[in-house]
């Protein structure tokens, strides 16, 4: 376990039991911090960049209600009073904001400092506001806030931090889930990240949140290979009206493609291409065409999009499309590339984002979850985790197009359900060349009342034609340069 040498430190006495099904647990073995909670001076190290970095993001999400008695708190502010810059217009009318929406600025930079966590930008609608953070991002909604980070953030350290806030304006937990995959550098980890036992310990050490919602924690796939964990509290019904959270399908991608990666390096492109471009001007605009070369914005059409490219190297995206929200997150480096991305669009069939997700980024292995409520899944129909019977579930995702003597890339719009597709300008028929992903394992389980939580493993097939698609996608990307791919519209997905 690793532990925060300062959490360790003399003169802390030892925390009081937390009551887990009846039962007092001494949580001895981790000093926690628990007063004052905004301490940040001592909310953990800071450790140097080791040539490495965890992409695979903690995700905690939190669901409020209104707390009796206290509804005169929960009231619309005035939208000037929002913001540091004044209103916010979408659409050319101005957002009506409620709940955790009229939070100021100030607020959510606690929120962030706990996670130790920085807001760089944002980007809003009628239903939502999502905020590029400098390790991952944060959405928030009327009653739900879900804040991702990556790398050695502190995620949960500012679950206190949303209990006092919530209280503030009337509101109280009602839902709480976190979840992770297991860490690729677990030692660089700071407290209380540790490791998931020690994570279970922080979250019991609040005694207002385990005492009413007493959470538990699972862990779904195999402990030697890529796995899961999930903590759920949930004791309640979801605010149906606000919230837009019965799904929500996480694709994880490793070991990208090399050419893939070199894209989101920020030396690969011009630095200022005017003398009156400012550093602000010129990130926006690179941001902008890594988002365009890599195919980004054709996986999340007609979506509002907010994009960060990062030095040296790194990316991460926001989009918000009415209810929903979709957020990419991309760490090149050799050894530990990586890239994620994560929607809680409702789609009947995920098939062709999945296909377009992975086509993008050529990962020679991708974790897939998946968190809905049993509504959520029978509206879903199609569970993209379980194609094929378990010793024949593969993915096949074409890569190329032949036509004739020709190669063409498949483009996001390509809905090729077989081997082959005939081409409606010239009649004839093209055959695309595939890749192909087998599912190593899969795990699932039904926790609480109503949520579903399931994850599967995919490994890229060593054969011939995968390593035929992945060449020939190379070949036509260095002769394409800057490309860009059309964008596929919404009903594709439906």
């Amino acid at each position: 376990m690793v532990t925060n040498p300062r959490e360790d430190s003399a003169g802390l006495s030892p925390p009081p039991p937390a009551v887990i099904d009846g039962i007092d647990v001494h949580l001895k073995d981790v000093e926690q911090p628990q007063a004052p909670f905004d301490d940040d001076e001592h909310s953990g190290e800071i450790r140097e960049y080791s040539g490495v970095f965890e992409g695979p993001e903690k995700t905690l999400e939190v669901v409020f209600r209104k707390i009796p008695g206290m509804e005169h708190l929960n009231v619309s502010d005035d939208e000037a009073s929002l913001s540091d810059s004044g209103p916010i217009v979408s659409a050319g009318t101005a957002i009506h904001r409620t709940g955790l929406r009229t939070l100021c600025r100030r607020d959510l930079d606690r929120i962030c400092q706990r996670a130790r966590c920085t807001i760089l930008s944002s980007v809003s609608n009628r239903y939502l506001d999502a905020y590029v953070l400098s390790e991952s991002s944060l959405f928030v909604y009327p009653y739900m806030i879900i804040l991702k980070t990556c790398g050695t953030t502190t995620l949960l350290r500012c679950v206190a931090t949303l209990i006092e806030i919530g209280r503030k304006i009337g509101l109280e937990i009602d839902w709480l889930g976190y979840n992770r995959k297991n860490f690729s550098f677990p030692g660089d980890q700071m407290f209380p990240h540790g490791s998931f036992h020690q994570e279970m310990e922080y979250l019991y050490s609040h005694r207002g949140l385990c005492e009413r919602l007493d959470g538990n924690g699972y862990t779904l796939g195999p402990v030697t290979s890529d796995h899961w964990f999930v903590f759920v509290a949930d004791h309640t019904k979801r605010y149906a009206e606000d919230n837009d959270t019965d799904r929500v399908l996480n694709i994880m991608m490793f070991d990208i493609d090399e050419g893939v990666a070199q894209k989101f390096y920020y030396n690969q492109y011009q630095a200022r291409i005017s003398d009156d471009e400012t550093e602000a001007e010129a990130t926006r605009r690179i941001s902008m065409e890594q988002t365009k070369l890599a195919g980004i914005d054709a996986l999340v059409p007609g979506a509002t999009i907010d994009p960060r490219a990062f030095e040296p190297c790194g990316y991460s995206m926001n989009a918000i499309l009415f209810h929903s929200y979709s957020t990419m997150h991309i760490t090149p480096e050799e050894g530990s590339s990586y890239a994620s991305f994560e929607t809680n669009q409702k789609l009947r069939n995920y098939t062709p984002l999945i296909s377009n997700v992975v086509r993008a980024f050529r990962p020679k292995r991708f974790v897939m979850t998946l968190m809905a409520d049993e509504g959520g899944l029978v509206e879903m129909g199609k569970n993209p985790l379980f194609t094929g019977t378990s010793g024949d579930a593969k993915i096949a995702v074409p890569m190329v197009q032949k036509q004739g003597g020709s190669m063409k890339p498949i483009e996001p719009t390509s809905a090729i359900e077989g081997p082959s597709a005939t081409n409606s300008n010239t009649g004839s028929v093209s055959a695309s060349i595939k890749a192909t992903y087998r599912r190593k394992d899969l795990a699932s389980i039904k926790v609480e009342d109503d949520v579903c939580c399931m994850m599967g493993n995919w490994v890229l097939d060593d054969t011939a034609e995968t390593a035929a698609a992945f060449a020939s996608a190379r070949g036509r990307e260095q002769v394409q340069g800057q490309q860009r791919h059309r964008g596929l519209s919404v009903s594709h997905y439906s």
